[in-house]
């Protein structure tokens, strides 16, 4: 007898309708699985076998063949074991083939029957409801998490014979449900502030800068200057998570299985800081079955990458696609995978070795010759990515003991998204474009107009300080944002000034 299942396997951050058909046949006693099943999808037979058994079903003492469609596309991970097991009960007409065939099943069994968690449930759950399924049966402790996606029913069971019951219309289970708008309100709630930074205003006008155009940030200064502490702010003043940029978010966690405990949505922008001994498959994404890696992560949220010269140059130069493109492409021989990295860089580094350069309490004992080789650590095309370079001096004790409170992050993140209101508008209908630091020359050339003398202002600069010229795309787009933030629709001679200071390592490196 035949039994068909539906079910899915994750590829990248993405689910594939998998359907599992469950042959059982007069002979010897043999599970086979076919299908392109890696190591824990075969040894699933075990576990099934167990299940079925502990919770009070027969096994079937006959050869059982297990076919895992399509079959020319690798299948890994133990969300199989339940669609299996329902496979088989259902040849034997214990499960109503008839109700089977409306629900995806996935889970992992437990050898009592219990029904484990699996990562990657929300994308799977997309791929039932894109599927035209009318419901999707997940173990219970990934029900709240399948909630979030509408227009299918979300079955959590905690036991096999649950879903049986189910299946045969002996028990009713009522669809899990999640208040969407209970969880986004969840967003707004941080346990940091700009407001506990002392001092370091300057910073955080740039850092209020590269929150509303979406730039990237590169910070020097010595060691104990507030580098970390300034970033790992950054996303109290980002606006709000959509729910569409949330659920993208958990996806990829869900993925890699990194969802906090009793977590069903991301509702707060990631904030990823990996060690600088991290290996390039570990940044961008990568292993014998492709996982999405830091940069992925990050997506619609932070990346800091602290002591960035320490970073191996391999690790560093992979950054490139993903800060171009907003994504990363994984080519392995049997297929290639997509994972969105969209997200804004923060840099850290000291001005030298010993990290005492121009600081006026210690003195520096780094030859000009290693400061030289440490700066030339990073490759101009990198840098070329980065539009914001700034330096952070060491905090004078009178601003670290002052009790007096700085400007708290809700009222730099209004103004932030009352600049991105204005670029939402700017860029309306233009795929792949919503914020400033993505515009390209024909954009510049529409958006960002200079008067004649915003334009000496630029000229003069350019030439007296020493910047290069492909610093001059990155300061339009600076200035461009500074003129949102002040709600101008001209780009004055101000923002110009403003976006120059802004260029800082060029300077450094063209001197």
């Amino acid at each position: 007898m035949l039994a068909k299942v539906f079910t899915s396997s994750v590829l990248g951050v993405e689910a594939l309708p998998v359907e599992v058909e469950v042959d059982i046949i007069f002979g010897l006693p043999a599970f086979s699985t076919v299908g392109l099943a890696e190591g824990a999808v075969r040894e699933s037979k075990d576990r099934v076998k167990a299940a079925i058994k502990n919770s009070g079903y027969e096994f079937p003492d006959k050869k059982i063949t297990v076919n895992l469609a399509p079959a020319d596309i690798k299948k890994s991970g133990t969300g199989f074991d339940l669609p299996i097991a329902l496979g088989i009960l259902a040849t034997e007409a214990i499960v109503t083939s008839e109700q089977l065939q409306n629900f995806a099943v996935v889970g992992e069994l437990a050898l009592d029957g219990f029904v484990r968690p699996v990562p990657g449930i929300l994308p799977m759950v997309i791929a039932a409801r894109d599927a035209g399924l009318r419901g999707i049966i997940v173990p219970k402790d990934n029900a709240d998490e399948a909630a979030v996606v509408n227009g299918i029913d979300v079955i959590g069971i905690s036991y096999l014979h649950q879903a049986v019951d189910f299946l045969s219309n002996r028990k009713i289970i009522e669809p899990t449900t999640v208040d969407l708008e209970l969880l986004l309100g969840n967003q707004r709630s941080y346990d940091i502030d700009f407001s506990e930074v002392k001092g370091q205003e300057h910073v955080k006008r740039a850092l209020e800068v590269a929150a509303a155009g979406d730039h990237n940030v590169l910070m020097s200064g010595p060691p104990g200057s507030g580098k970390t502490m300034l970033a790992r702010r950054l996303p109290t003043i980002l606006p709000d998570l959509t729910f569409d940029e949330a659920l993208e978010t958990t996806k990829i966690y869900s993925v890699c299985g990194l969802l906090p405990d009793r977590c069903s949505l991301m509702t707060q922008r990631p904030f990823r800081s990996p060690h600088h001994t991290i290996s390039d498959a570990g940044l961008i994404g990568g292993g014998n079955i492709p996982r999405p890696g830091e940069v992925s992560l990050a997506h619609n949220g932070v990346l800091f990458l602290d002591e960035l010269p320490e970073f191996k140059k391999n690790v560093l130069e992979v950054l490139r696609q993903p800060l171009e493109d907003g994504q990363v492409t994984i080519a392995r021989a049997s297929s290639t995978l997509t994972f969105p990295a969209r997200f804004v860089l923060v840099a850290a580094l000291n001005p030298c070795p010993c990290g005492h350069a121009g600081d006026i309490n210690h003195s520096c004992t780094c030859s000009p010759l290693q400061i030289k080789r440490y700066e030339e650590r990073l490759s101009g095309p990198l840098l070329d990515r980065i539009d914001i370079h700034l330096q952070v001096p060491a905090v004078p004790f009178q601003q670290v003991s002052s009790t007096t409170e700085g400007e708290n992050s809700r009222t730099i993140k209004d103004r932030v998204v009352r600049a991105r209101e204005l670029q939402k508008q700017r860029f309306h209908g233009r795929k792949g474009i919503y914020s400033n630091s993505q515009m390209n020359s024909r954009d510049l050339k529409k958006f960002c107009s200079l008067d004649k003398t915003s334009l000496n202002l630029l000229e003069r600069g350019m030439a007296q300080l020493g910047l290069s010229a492909r610093a001059y795309h990155r300061i339009l787009k600076i200035a461009r944002t500074i003129a949102d933030l002040a709600g101008k629709t001209d780009i004055a001679s101000d923002h110009i000034a403003e976006a120059i200071q802004y260029r800082r390592l060029d300077r450094s490196r063209q001197s």
